[in-house]
């Protein structure tokens, strides 16, 4: 019965996502709400606190490997340039290329490492 039942169970989640760090965040979150939820006693922040739990496990358990990696690259990207106080990014008008340059230089003209687009901006 049991050899079965893990049979099941393997087959479902053959294929399937996992945990990533983007998925962590998304629980941390998830046990935050919790844990405010347990302090306030309100009713709609509990019913919240399971839109992102929900939202963790349809990820792990996706079977969309590329779509999950990409958020997962996005988010990995975006955490990083929380992190990144020296520099500030840009986009090209042109070829929409993420450019970093140095915070703290004034206005300066920034050529575009893909298409050579000369633009101003402050950094």
């Amino acid at each position: 019965m049991f050899s079965d039942m893990r049979n099941w169970l393997r087959k479902v989640f053959t294929g399937c996502y996992g945990v990533d760090q983007l998925t962590i965040a998304i629980l941390y979150l998830a046990l935050a709400l919790c844990v405010v939820g347990l302090f306030v006693r309100n009713g709609f922040l509990a019913l919240l606190t399971y839109i992102p739990a929900g939202f963790a496990l349809f990820r792990m358990l996706s079977k969309n490997r590329y779509k999950r990696h990409e958020e997962n690259r996005r988010f990995l990207q975006f955490k990083d340039r929380l992190k990144d106080r020296a520099n500030r990014y840009y986009r090209c008008p042109r070829c929409r290329q993420m450019v970093r340059v140095p915070r703290g230089k004034g206005r300066i003209a920034i050529t575009c490492p893909r298409c050579k687009e000369k633009f101003t901006k402050k950094t």
